[in-house]
């Protein structure tokens, strides 16, 4: 088939085959297709949509690219989830060895930061020694011996997607739902998942900033994902906020084994982390029920359990052995910090959550290029939620950054982000609602 006569059926508004659809996405892989028809089959869906079928042979198609892995020598259920990004957002750090700690096997292929919202594998990099892209023979043995591994895309596993978003960034076809579904879920399902949970985000910290959008993000995953045989579900959570109080990529993961460890656990990351948790052990079969899903992860959380599979898979990957004990040991610290100080009494009203992302960003902790090098130093910490009371001077945040200049620019913005009130707003529901397929 040739590849124009397909962008003309889409361009002109017609139902694709599967046909039709696994050859061009063979020739995005093989070379055959060119970028400026990649670009132009990517526009025409972008403004004629798919339908679920349709969205169902892309994914398919885009799996089949490359490898797709085989797990059936575990001696266990193997699942996964997926965030679709927001600030704050370390929760596959902990959620990965809480549910590998109760049975299950993750082998949690992550993504680096985009745009304003971090990346779960440049969290990874700040650990020294860490190897986030290994081989698939060290992959499969840390998931084997540990249970879990967090680890970015192989070469080999859903090559097409990788040039086919390439060419979305840039072009002003990110956005497209189904281009969305079929880039997440083909390299979901190329890692050999038995399920998958989805926790799709909403608000002014996420990419989706509409409840309906997210909706309609979270229906499109679950309906796609169950069309290509997966079982699946999805979570829509609230983004208004930072989840975590720090932003950035070391102190993400200081808080993380912070969180593990119990030190301490923001109330609203670990509302998200075990209701994640206890639907990805619903989905494995391990517990018969969301309410027994919540009461073993809290229970693997509280004992121990998870962090001593964070640290083996730490480990087993590279990392000091000891790193769970001593993060501050390993992790860079910034040369300067700067309190960022409130200039009036009341509660903390909203939070201009981008923003906050974006000064991560900007100081250094995010990339506005793709060859960009990341600070894993730099980023900011005991960021206030939305209802903490506070009086002029006292601390909202605390930046970490390179210079007095970039402390100065980052904190700034962050005191422009933070919006303070008369009176305690009322409290947002942080997992808002559970989506499943149809029927």
């Amino acid at each position: 088939m040739l590849p124009q006569e397909i962008i003309r059926h889409k361009r002109d508004g017609h139902r694709l085959s599967a046909g039709e659809i696994a050859a061009f996405i063979g020739g995005v892989t093989s070379g055959a297709v060119t970028d400026g028809q990649a670009a132009a089959f990517a526009m025409a869906v972008f403004f004629n949509g798919m339908n679920r079928d349709e969205a169902v042979a892309l994914t398919l198609a885009m799996r089949d690219s490359g490898d797709v892995l085989d797990w059936s020598d575990l001696p266990g259920p193997v699942t996964d989830k997926h965030s679709t990004g927001g600030v704050g957002d370390n929760v596959s750090l902990m959620l990965a060895p809480i549910v590998a700690a109760c049975g299950a096997y993750v082998p949690m292929i992550s993504g680096r930061g985009l745009g304003h919202t971090g990346g779960t594998l440049d969290k990874m990099d700040a650990i020294p020694g860490y190897i986030s892209q290994p081989d698939i023979a060290l992959f499969r043995q840390a998931v084997l011996e540990t249970g879990c591994a967090i680890i970015g895309q192989t070469a080999d596993l859903a090559p097409a997607d990788r040039r086919l978003y390439a060419i979305r960034d840039v072009t002003g076809t990110v956005e497209s739902v189904p281009l969305i579904t079929a880039s997440i879920l083909s390299k979901k399902l190329a890692a050999g998942l038995g399920s998958l949970v989805l926790d799709v985000k909403v608000g002014n910290g996420a990419f989706m900033e509409k409840s309906r959008d997210a909706t309609a993000l979270a229906n499109s995953l679950v309906e796609v994902a169950s069309g290509a045989g997966l079982k699946v579900s999805a979570l829509i959570t609230g983004m208004n906020e930072p989840l975590a109080s720090a932003a950035g990529n070391a102190v993400e993961v200081r808080n993380a084994v912070d969180f593990l460890t119990g030190r301490l656990r923001d109330r609203r990351l670990e509302d998200v982390t075990l209701a994640l948790a206890a639907e990805m052990l619903q989905s494995t079969g391990l517990v018969s029920s969301n309410q027994d899903g919540l009461r073993r992860a809290t229970e693997t959380l509280t004992s121990g359990r998870a962090a001593a599979t964070f640290a083996r898979m730490v480990a087993v990957l590279g990392g000091p052995a000891d790193f769970i004990e001593k993060p501050e040991k390993y992790l860079a610290v910034a040369p300067t910090e700067l309190v960022v100080r409130a200039t009036t009494d009341g509660f903390v009203s909203g939070i201009a959550t981008r923003d906050i992302g974006l000064a991560v960003v900007g100081l250094g902790g995010g990339r506005t290029r793709p060859d960009d090098k990341i600070d894993p130093s730099v980023g900011i910490t005991r960021l206030l939620p939305i209802g903490a009371e506070v009086h002029a001077g006292d601390a909202l945040a605390l930046v970490h950054a390179r210079s007095p200049s970039d402390a100065e620019a980052a904190a700034a913005t962050v005191l422009s982000a933070y919006a303070i009130g008369a009176s305690k707003p009322a409290a947002d529901k942080t997992v808002m609602r559970r989506i499943l397929p149809r029927g």
